[in-house]
């Protein structure tokens, strides 16, 4: 077996060769730049992006509307609470469609919708501004992917929605693979009653329907952001684990295994240091689709409304927000997000394929 380092660089090179699959890699590479900074990325940078302005909803993507910024307290934050979880707004947002000054007075036409305005008058004093420097409280926003039935703006939530499915798929990707190489390696090793225990629980588990099992778990733990992390990787292990049996099985036939047994070598080293950095090529592939699957589970969990909860932005609680919207004027509401799960999805899935190519020593 060639070292590790080797073996990396050969993978690379091969899967190098694959377009799609360098396709898929960088749109995965784009999606996590944008779950670590998206709340520096996100026009609305407010936690959640959850800014919500109910005058101006369910409006198509590239409405632009006027602004009046009302300062407003907000708590003390540091620079990486600030880029991590959101930035409190320092201002209230009024919709206006036009504005006039008299005086001390700042009179405003207030937004109500498209064919009605209502008259507001505001004291310079209050909105801590001199008569010359009131365009710094008027502000134009353009929504790009529109808003939402709240009034809040898609981009940003779509943004800030690409850290729950990645992270959704990396835990249950990490806790399925865990259970799956734990109990695949001691069923494909030790065999006899072991292989046998261990398969009937698998073959129990892989007879119950994903999403029922993932109800259960998720009723069991409560609803919450963890909760359907550890719910999702909890029903992903079977797959895994017969993956890993089947290859753990061929490989402890082999002479180098033999070698190491009769070397008196521990079979937890045997195990760790012979047999599984063997298998990594197939495990790689399978993490890959898993990691696909796990967002897609995720998505249709929020959807119906046992995922992520609202504040939270999460692609399938967008789709259900806004799936009222496909049957009239404004039906990339809910398409947007629809096709951002599935483009991750693709992305992960192409990358698995070219992995698999990539490893496959024949």
């Amino acid at each position: 077996m060639p070292g590790n380092d080797s073996f990396a660089v050969s993978t690379w090179r091969k899967l190098r060769r694959n377009k799609l699959s360098l396709v898929g890699l960088f749109i995965i590479a784009v999606a996590i730049l944008l779950a670590v900074f998206g709340y520096v990325l996100a026009p609305d940078n407010s936690p959640y992006a959850d800014l919500q302005t109910v005058e101006i909803q369910a409006k198509s993507p590239g409405f632009t509307q006027l602004f009046l910024k009302i300062p407003k307290q907000a708590p003390q934050q540091t620079f990486l609470n600030r880029v991590f979880s959101g930035k409190f707004p320092v201002y209230n947002y009024r919709p206006i469609t036009g504005y006039h000054l008299e005086g001390n007075k700042l009179f405003i036409n207030k937004y109500v919708d498209e064919d009605t305005s209502v008259m507001e008058t505001y004291l310079l004093k209050d909105l801590q501004v001199q008569a010359g420097d009131i365009s710094k409280r008027i502000e134009s926003k353009t929504f790009w992917l529109g808003t939402d039935a709240f009034g809040r703006d898609i981009l940003s939530r779509l943004i800030i929605g690409t850290r729950v499915s990645l992270a959704v798929g990396l835990i249950a990707v990490i806790i399925s693979v865990s259970l799956g190489v734990l109990l695949g390696a001691l069923a494909g090793f030790y065999r006899g009653r072991t292989d046998a225990i261990i398969m009937w629980l698998v073959n129990v588990t892989w007879s119950i329907p994903t999403l029922l099992l993932v109800f259960a778990i998720t009723m069991a733990l409560g609803k919450g952001f963890w909760q359907i992390f550890i719910a999702v990787g909890l029903t992903m292990w079977v797959s895994v684990a017969r993956l890993v049996r089947g290859q753990v099985m061929g490989i402890t036939s082999l002479e180098f295994v033999q070698a190491a047994k009769a070397l008196g070598f521990s079979n937890a080293r045997i195990i760790l240091r012979h047999i599984l950095p063997n298998i990594l090529g197939p495990l790689m592939v399978i993490a890959a689709a898993n990691f696909a699957t796990a967002i897609i589970i995720e998505a249709g969990l929020s959807f119906l409304g046992i995922g992520v909860q609202p504040p939270q932005p999460s692609w399938g609680l967008m789709i259900k927000e806004n799936y009222n919207f496909i049957i009239t004027n404004s039906p990339m509401l809910a398409l947007i997000p629809g096709f951002a799960i599935m483009l991750l999805v693709l992305a992960f899935n192409v990358l698995g394929n070219g992995l698999r190519d990539a490893v496959d020593v024949r």
